[in-house]
């Protein structure tokens, strides 16, 4: 009885282990066209033609970017504290990565004789597990500015951190509606929900575009990019970060915008659901792979609206970030869960 249990708990870790490098590689390989994708949208906007000279169609830009990066000069300053200046990009992109264990990318598949679960764990407190890995990335940001011993990094890497702490309030009440609906921290569960009724888009609008406006702010993205402010900061806190770390550091932007735009289209657009679509119908592999593909489109969708906002829309100044955060969202989040509540009790009346 012990060998066959023993047998089966290491098929279960070699699955999982199988598993988390699958994902960990596809978001690395996504966030790495990102870059790519992002410099295309950006000349079609200003009537330019992009990267177009590495490889067929500009493909091969990215191989040559991060070929570039690698080769650069590793400096790291003589006054910094060289232990916390390399743990701030290793952290930075840690957290952006261990975010998706808890997304579920499509239902399950049958491979080898075993039902596979298309997550890395289905977590009761999944949407939790979410703002605690996110709230991480803040010491990325500010274990890099400051152990560079530079003042226009400590002043991005404290304006990084407070933004970031402002807007994780607004994000966090515009949740706790959702959260009232749905009854379920769970991810998975919250997706089955949506797949059994409608998208939570048409019961949250306000709320998800409290969200979506806060998910900006949190990946530092345009408007919202202060932190790394370069007209006022010289780069942000990022500036003494030279190859991989100021690599690492990057594309961590790219991976958070990735796994956000997979968090907004769980949460609110039914994550792997296919409207109109009976996947009874089909057979379990086929529908998981239906599914993934309905996954990534709503991600795609969410990665084009990142860039068209960024190359659309100007950057704000400090105190008008602020303002939004603290006197917009915070009381339009406040009373999006009041208005819930107070619906789901006037339901219930009923």
């Amino acid at each position: 009885m012990n060998t066959i249990l023993l047998a089966f708990d290491l098929a279960l870790f070699l699955e999982k282990l199988i598993l988390i490098a699958v994902i960990i590689f596809a978001s690395l390989g996504i966030a790495l066209y990102t870059t790519f994708a992002e410099r295309k949208v950006a000349a079609l906007l200003q009537d330019r033609s992009g990267p177009n000279r590495v490889g067929p169609f500009g493909l091969f830009q990215p191989f040559a970017d991060g070929l570039k990066l690698l080769m650069k000069e590793e400096i790291i300053p003589n006054t910094s504290n060289k232990f916390l200046f390399i743990l701030g990009p290793f952290m930075a992109m840690t957290a952006a990565l261990m975010t998706c264990a808890v997304i579920p990318w499509g239902n399950q598949v049958e491979m080898f004789g075993r039902t596979i679960q298309l997550q890395i764990a289905d977590i009761n407190i999944g949407v939790l597990y979410v703002f605690g890995v996110v709230s991480l990335g803040v010491y990325g940001m500010l274990i890099g500015g400051w152990a560079s011993n530079n003042k226009f990094s400590l002043m991005a890497a404290l304006r990084g951190a407070s933004q970031a702490i402002s807007y994780e309030l607004a994000m966090g009440l515009s949740l706790i509606a959702l959260l009232m609906l749905t009854g379920s921290l769970s991810m998975k569960t919250i997706v089955e929900q949506q797949m059994d009724s409608y998208w939570n888009i048409l019961y949250q609008p306000l709320g998800f575009l409290i969200f979506i406006i806060c998910v900006f702010a949190e990946c530092n993205r345009t408007p919202f990019d202060l932190p790394e402010a370069e007209n006022e900061l010289n780069f942000g806190y990022h500036q003494e970060y030279s190859s991989m770390k100021l690599g690492f550091y990057l594309f961590a932007e790219y991976i958070h915008m990735f796994i956000g735009s997979a968090v907004m289209s769980t949460l609110y657009f039914g994550g792997y659901d296919v409207p109109f679509l009976d996947e009874s119908t089909l057979s379990s592999n086929v529908a998981a792979l239906v599914g993934i593909a309905s996954l990534m489109a709503k991600i795609v969708f969410f990665l084009f609206l990142f860039m068209w906002v960024r190359w659309t829309i100007p950057r704000f100044r400090y105190d008008q970030l602020m303002n939004l955060g603290w006197k917009s969202l915070i009381p339009l989040a406040l009373f999006n869960m009041l208005l819930t509540g107070a619906l789901i009790l006037a339901k219930s009346g009923l």
